[in-house]
């Protein structure tokens, strides 16, 4: 498994797997990205932790609102590509800040 940490208010976009774009067609599925119940407190963020399937290579990240003030399809500038992380990165990460675990039915 692969990981990333996500900021709180943002959402996966398009997919990437060793032949380029991940095509649920080709992989008759989604590719596997499941929100973990921790995150970390970076600089006043909070940040999630995801857990994705090793065929994944990286993804694209955005905003789940469109910026203030700007139309809906005007999002270039707001979107990010994320690189995964190992498992042993993300304890690092874990242990190197403010690691809060989510109870299950609420924060």
């Amino acid at each position: 498994m692969k990981y990333f940490f996500l900021s709180d208010g943002w959402t996966v976009g398009r997919v990437w797997e060793m032949g380029g774009l991940w095509n649920e067609g080709s992989w008759r599925r989604k590719p596997q990205i499941l929100q973990l119940n921790l995150c970390i407190w970076e600089q006043g963020e909070k940040l999630w932790l995801y857990q994705v399937e090793d065929a994944v290579l990286m993804v694209e990240v955005k905003p789940m609102q469109p910026a203030q003030g700007g139309a809906p399809n005007q999002s270039i500038g707001q979107v990010v590509l994320k690189r995964l992380i190992t498992a042993d990165q993300a304890i690092e990460r874990l242990c190197a800040t403010q690691a809060v675990l989510k109870a299950e039915g609420g924060e």
